[in-house]
């Protein structure tokens, strides 16, 4: 059996009777290596949240619909698998009082499988682009490695959740779980298109006893307030900047410590997003990003200014570091911004936090803010498709006269 299958599932009108066989036949498979078993225990941060819903289980009182909300990197996804699993492990461990799971029974581990959504939601999209057009068209995405959980991510090119992926959870919602004891369905994102959203509700107000759905936002408030009444909400918090610089000392020891205080500020209390965080790209697009502000701010020669902006070029590539260097650019003003307030101790790139002093001197509160609405014209520009290096020239130079 090959080690992995479609991940597509065609969101039309299944014969439901015969939708788990479905299900099982267009489940991706992958080997057991692939994934890392995580108990309870090894999720990071907000106890109080993970014991709570970990109770709720115990007592018999989880909700049939629950929001995850946090910032990126928090771990939503994972918690929601993490649930998943423990409402349908076959084993059924108790780990300090409380329900947990095993992580090895089948139930567990094809759970497990959908873990790395990115790489799931990859295979599912190119999967797709395999389809002849006129099946794209009917064609929506989702992530189901266990037949009885079903990952809803949004679904491109819009990146929304649309009607065919809710209309899909209604055809299947009903019907008992074969495998399982729970049916669990996770959308990963709350940016609903609106016909979605009402399709959603009324499986919300009429939930089965036997299935869950879970909802993640970075935003509680993209949901409508009627979906929001029907679900229990429970938010995950940022983590101390110093509990990250401990987890990345684990996970990236090759960073020294200074590094590690500077993702650990600048991933702003979300775990995931420090431990996958790409210092090298965010240093090089720093590099270009001090070089720009300088060329505004202190020097009336332009020759760094145009050697780096002339980096900038057409095409995939091109937007991709373009997206990196306004991000960079941004997260610098804003300290730039806290130095000036007299708030030091909130500024993110505190490996160069001398540099920055200087900066800031010359910097006022107008400047910046002239600064801000200078990125925010650049990137107009790139949506119309203008000349990076050239909008990048603009916008220092215009900031130069401003000064």
């Amino acid at each position: 059996m090959s080690n992995r299958r479609n991940s597509v599932q065609r969101a039309n009108g299944e014969d439901a009777r015969r939708s788990t066989e479905a299900r099982r036949a267009l489940s991706p498979l992958v080997s057991v290596v692939d994934f890392v078993v995580m108990p309870f225990s090894n999720f990071h941060g907000n106890p109080e949240v993970v014991h709570r819903l970990r109770d709720m289980l115990a007592r018999g009182h989880f909700p049939h619909a629950m929001i995850l909300a946090g910032p990126t990197g928090s771990g939503k996804y994972t918690l929601a698998l993490m649930l998943a699993k423990a409402m349908n492990c076959l084993e059924q461990p108790v780990v300090d009082g409380l329900p947990n799971f095993c992580g090895h029974c089948s139930n567990c581990t094809r759970i497990a499988q959908a873990g790395d959504l990115e790489a799931r939601f990859a295979e599912a999209v190119e999967a797709r682009e395999n389809l002849r057009e006129t099946d794209k068209k009917e064609t929506r995405l989702f992530v189901q490695t266990h037949p009885d959980v079903l990952v809803i991510p949004p679904d491109p090119p819009q990146m929304m959740i649309k009607v065919d992926q809710v209309r899909r959870v209604i055809e299947t919602i009903y019907y008992r779980p074969g495998d399982a004891k729970e049916r669990v369905y996770i959308f990963t994102d709350s940016n609903f298109m609106k016909e979605a959203a009402n399709s959603l509700l009324k499986v919300l107000e009429e939930p089965p006893d036997f299935a869950t759905i879970f909802l993640l936002t970075e935003n509680v408030g993209e949901l409508l307030p009627t979906i929001r009444s029907r679900a229990m909400t429970f938010t995950l918090g940022a983590l101390p900047a110093e509990e990250i610089e401990l987890d990345l000392a684990q996970h990236h020891p090759e960073w020294n410590a200074r590094q590690r205080a500077l993702v650990a500020r600048l991933s702003e209390g979300a775990v995931g997003r420090a431990r996958a965080f790409d210092l090298a790209k965010y240093t090089a697009a720093r590099s270009h990003a001090l070089t720009i502000l300088n060329s505004a701010l202190r020097t009336g020669d332009h020759s760094e200014l145009f050697k780096v902006t002339e980096t900038y070029r057409p095409g995939a590539d091109g937007r991709e570091k373009t997206d990196q260097l306004l991000r960079t650019l941004y997260s610098l003003l804003q300290d730039l911004m806290f130095l000036n307030s007299g708030a030091a101790e909130l500024v993110h790139n505190t490996d160069i936090q001398g540099e920055l002093q200087k900066l800031a001197a010359g910097a006022d509160f107008a400047w910046i803010t002239n600064a801000a609405d200078g990125l925010a014209e650049v990137e107009r520009g790139m949506r119309r498709n203008l000349l990076r290096s050239l909008s990048l020239d603009a916008f220092a130079t215009a900031l130069e006269r401003r000064s």
